[in-house]
């Protein structure tokens, strides 16, 4: 019997015409630790290396991948691979099928997924701006008590601490004022009213990582984030068996360091909570320092999609406060005392697989007194070969400052697409309410100025990604009781221009600009004193941010460049001025402009897997345009800015292996303006700048056992930041840290 001819034709065809079929794949891409990495770029590729389909990982490191092929390519064959690569990691493969894991080993110079760049879960070189890390473990090798001590260590930042440990802390980032820098914890703003923020008593105890974004940020934070946003983020719990450890130091200066905590996870629930103090001399008379601090973190899932979070740090510190004592004898008296507490709780829900919802309450409380109780005998200050014409008498005081914020906070994250044509598009919409109420009392004159402000924040923010190109777009529109009404743009793109090949690595071109805005602060919004009258009509003070660089990755990605021009304008700038040349009245008005201009080169090394090296260099060109104070010899129009460096850097050198880690810091500040305020003749309006070196050594004696052994200011240099208060000389302390 012969086959009928339309049975050969179609026979033909079943062998020429593969049958299509379609097939998805799910997986999850973490790195070596379990933590997911959003945006990794996977693909799907058969025998001949040829893509099949392509996607982004989501916020929580999860992908599907969709698509048609043919017959012969079928999942869990070895017809059909999945790659997966995120820049600063290594790139995983495996067989395509079910439920894929893929784990991806970090590189030498390995990439930080940040949350302060866009308040979502982001890879740093998809931002688009410039930021900054410090991870769990850098805290622990770095060893420091204080916050600022790690933001020494950040290119364009600059710490000015009024003498030893505990006196008054300021940041200044890229030529900014110090009330310039949003400063968070996990999501819950901490500044005062205005901006001001002390980072004095804020210690490295029970953090697990912080960060720090550099540029105006106000399109998605607010006022205050006029220069920077630091975000410090506190260690939650995850092991199923309890981990416990502590640590006791003391060294110099009758300094003692101790601290315990304890953080697990178990079922439904994971926990965190941990106690520090430090007590220390210092070296001057009446300028001991005394900290206690305390968190707790505990977590609870509702469900497989939902998790309610409650979070509590507190902060009690006293600090002698001896003045100006290198110019004179110290003030045998006076004080500073402060306790914060904070509180907050939120809900977590992944709604849906494209959308996830936040919201939060907290509350941010400080009550601060600083007092002169004593009258120490009259002095005439003098340094060198300059001094006062004149004595100086003690004068008394005794302030007392009670601020509280409230702030709530809704956030709602959209993935509008992720595929290889559309890309990866993340809708951001958000509402955030500041209640702020602050008594201001003066105990001597028996006054006391209430102050209470409401400010509400929308706003929205589209983040979109393909393999070779990010950007991100926001705009945020602010009331607020002060200044009324203000609208605050941000953009930013980053490009590769090069992808890796062989030893010369990624090469990422990166620009962003934005806007900032800031309100006033207490005194200058409702002072009732006639010589520093409030104003209720001042408008916000004002930013505008560029930047552009390059980031390039070199050595199989064991060194990495990064160099960024950034030009920033201040606008409206707030001080005094005169109403009445009789009675020196005076009044708060928006009198000042400046710029600030520069360069930052950053550098990270990892020649040998025992080695980390990392190192930066400011360059920072200011000018006022405007003077907030024209009087004054250090104000002047045309001058650089005061305490903001023309040259700064600092280097980082890690050592790990076996039982040993060591860790030296460098840090270098080159001649800035200054001034002594002491009225000398000739008055001196720059400080030299100052060179220190830190060390750091760690030995396990056992699993559970270390030593520690800490040298700060290891040269012993002499030098003051700001003039007047001489900065604490060579300290060492040792210890030892459990681990159970």
């Amino acid at each position: 019997m012969r086959t009928p001819r339309w049975w050969r034709q179609t026979a033909v065809c079943s062998v020429t015409l593969p049958l299509l079929i379609s097939f998805s794949i799910d997986g999850v891409a973490v790195d070596e630790s379990g933590a997911a990495l959003p945006r990794t770029f996977v693909r799907a590729v058969d025998t001949s290396g040829r893509e099949l389909a392509s996607t982004f990982t989501d916020e929580s490191g999860h992908f599907r991948l969709s698509t048609e092929t043919a017959t012969g390519i079928q999942t869990g064959t070895g017809n059909c691979r999945l790659t997966a690569s995120l820049t600063g990691f290594q790139t995983a493969e495996t067989a395509c099928g079910d439920n894929v894991r893929l784990v991806l080993h970090v590189a030498p110079i390995q990439e930080a997924v940040v949350v302060s760049a866009t308040r979502t879960p982001a890879p740093a070189d998809s931002a688009g701006v410039s930021v900054s890390t410090f991870s769990a473990q850098d805290l622990e090798r770095r060893d420091t008590t204080l916050v600022a001590d790690l933001l020494k260590t950040t290119p364009g930042a600059m710490v000015v601490q009024t003498g030893a440990p505990g006196g008054v802390t300021s940041l200044f980032v890229r030529g900014g004022e110090s009330n310039y820098n949003k400063v968070l914890l996990d999501g819950i703003p901490l500044n005062e009213p205005g901006g001001t923020f002390n980072f004095s008593n804020v210690t490295t105890n029970d953090l697990d990582r912080v960060e720090i974004v550099r540029g105006a940020q106000s399109a998605l934070f607010g006022s205050d984030a006029m220069s920077s946003v630091v975000q410090m983020f506190t260690v939650r719990g995850a092991s199923p068996k309890p981990l416990v450890s502590g640590f006791l130091e003391g060294g110099s200066f009758d300094t003692v360091r101790s601290g315990a905590s304890v953080a697990g996870a178990g079922g439904a629930v994971d926990y965190a909570a941990g106690v520090s103090r430090i007590n220390t001399d210092n070296q001057v008379p009446n300028n001991a320092f005394d900290n206690t601090t305390a968190t707790a973190n505990v977590g609870v899932k509702l469900g497989d999609s939902a998790t309610v979070r409650g979070l509590a740090r507190l902060e009690r510190e006293r600090a002698g406060t001896p003045g100006q004592s290198a110019f004179e004898r110290p003030d045998m008296d006076a004080f500073f005392e402060r306790h914060d507490g904070v509180g907050g709780v939120s809900f977590d829900q992944q709604l849906t697989d494209r959308v996830h919802q936040r919201a939060s309450y907290s509350a941010a409380v400080s009550h601060q007194e600083s007092a002169d109780l004593v009258e120490d005998p009259p002095y005439t200050p003098h340094y060198g070969n300059v001094s006062a014409p004149f004595q100086y008498t003690d004068f008394l005081f005794d302030s007392y400052t009670s601020l509280t914020r409230h702030h709530a906070s809704y956030q709602a994250d959209v993935r509008l697409a992720n595929d290889a044509s559309s890309g990866y598009q993340l809708l951001t919409a958000l509402v955030d309410w500041d209640g702020e109420r602050a008594t201001l009392t003066d105990r001597f004159a028996n006054t006391s100025t209430p102050a209470s402000r409401d400010n509400v924040g929308v706003a929205v923010q589209q983040q979109a990604q393909w393999r070779r190109i990010s950007g991100t777009v926001g705009l945020r529109f602010e009331h607020n009781d002060s200044f009324g009404n203000a609208g605050v743009p941000r953009g930013s793109i980053a490009f590769v221009a090069h992808e890796a090949n062989g030893s010369f690595g990624v090469t990422r071109l990166h620009a962003a600009a934005g806007l900032g805005i800031k309100e006033p602060t207490v005194l200058q919004s409702f002072s009732p004193s006639p010589y520093y009258m409030g104003n209720p009509n001042l408008q916000p003070e004002k930013s505008r941010s560029v930047e552009a660089g390059v980031d390039q990755r070199l050595f199989s990605d064991r060194v990495r460049l990064d160099v960024t021009w950034f030009g920033n304008r201040y606008e409206n700038l707030i001080a005094l001025g005169p109403t009445d040349p009789v009675t020196f009245a005076s009044q708060y008005f928006n009198i000042g402009l400046s710029h600030a201009r520069g360069a930052e080169v950053s550098a990270d090394a990892a020649p040998i897997s025992a080695v980390r090296i990392r190192g930066g260099y400011t360059f920072l060109s200011s000018e006022i345009i405007d003077s907030t104070s024209p009087s004054s010899v250090v104000f002047q129009p045309g001058q650089a800015l005061l305490r903001r460096p023309r040259h700064s850097g600092f280097v980082d050198v890690a050592f790990h292996r076996g039982p040993l880690a060591a860790t030296l810091v460098g840090t270098f500040v080159g001649s800035f303006v200054d001034s002594d305020f002491s009225s000398f003749v000739p008055p001196l309006t720059e400080n030299p700048g100052f060179t220190t070196w830190d060390v750091r050594l760690s030995y396990a004696i056992v699993r559970q056992l270390s030593a520690t052994f800490a040298i700060d200011n290891l040269a012993d240099n002499q030098y003051m930041v700001p003039l007047g208060y001489p900065a604490l000389g060579r300290a060492v302390r040792a210890g030892v840290r459990v681990a159970f």
